[in-house]
């Protein structure tokens, strides 16, 4: 019985995170990745730099005890970096059993995209950007929809997860 009400809580957890996703902001990009991933949303910190690793990885922060490495988005899809200020914020996700902190411009919403207003990439995206998963169509407005598990490649997550 008791197994039977876990799975029922589990199934209606995934049910109320379906189609829903965390937009934030990348200058005037609006980018959207799916709630199931984000563990929280907090505020720039400082963080410990770690040699050796991607210039994306600004390095490390400690979360309640817990050591998380943090990736500058900007600087993962090749944009300029922008000082940190007080809308900056750390979206921190699970993904591939890890912890990890990505630093955005600010976080705008969440919104819900049916699979129905979601697209493919345009082909320009498909060879040039394999983050993008796909484009949700919201209101008269287009948000690029990340694949969380593809922000790292193998290297780094294997580099990290050795933090």
């Amino acid at each position: 019985m008791a197994d039977l009400l876990k799975n029922e809580l589990l199934e209606d957890e995934e049910d109320t995170q379906k189609d829903k996703y965390l937009t934030f902001l990348l200058g005037n990009e609006s980018y959207g990745i799916e709630i199931k991933y984000v563990t929280e949303i907090i505020g720039i910190q400082p963080f410990t730099v770690v040699p050796e690793l991607p210039d994306y990885i600004r390095g490390i922060i400690n979360l309640r005890g817990k050591i998380i490495p943090v990736m500058d988005v900007r600087l993962r899809f090749k944009k300029s970096f922008k000082d940190y200020n007080d809308r900056t914020c750390i979206v921190v996700i699970d993904v591939k059993d890890m912890n990890m902190g990505l630093i955005v411009d600010s976080v705008a919403d969440v919104h819900s995209i049916p699979d129905t207003e979601i697209v493919a990439p345009p082909e320009i995206y498909r060879s040039g950007n394999r983050y993008i998963k796909g484009v949700g169509k919201v209101n008269n407005e287009v948000e690029l929809l990340l694949d969380c598990e593809k922000l790292l490649n193998d290297d780094d997550a294997e580099q990290l997860s050795s933090l």
